[in-house]
């Protein structure tokens, strides 16, 4: 079996895949000036172009670890856009943190592991 690495840079790649499974990187927004929603939109909307360029969707999500800057600010707005984000059934085992991430301006990064088609 194949190892793949997508967007390889010296420190990482934005993917790996290995047999059926897809690894992402924690995707990060590129315009740290929104809020916590708007970031969320921005971190879901890389990880469906990353799954799917991995042959893969956001309804094969089998695991999914998200990092909030500051949990009890953003929770329930992230939350809500993950749910709306979410095929309905399709909900993958998830833990949700708070922590301080690599930019203060950060307040949202999201890592999953998926099943490839």
């Amino acid at each position: 079996m194949n190892i793949k690495r997508m967007a390889p840079n010296e420190r990482m790649s934005a993917a790996v895949t290995f047999a059926n499974l897809v690894f992402l990187a924690g995707q990060v927004p590129d315009d740290r000036g929104e809020d916590a929603a708007g970031q969320t939109r921005q971190v879901l909307a890389k990880i469906d172009r990353l799954l799917t360029e991995a042959d893969s969707d956001r309804s094969r999500i089998l695991s999914a670890q998200i990092w909030l800057k500051d949990i009890d600010a953003d929770f329930a707005a992230m939350n809500a856009v993950w749910s709306e984000w979410l095929p309905d059934g399709c909900a993958p085992a998830r833990a949700t943190v708070e922590a301080r991430l690599a930019s203060p301006n950060v307040l949202v990064e999201i890592i999953v592991i998926a099943a490839s088609t």
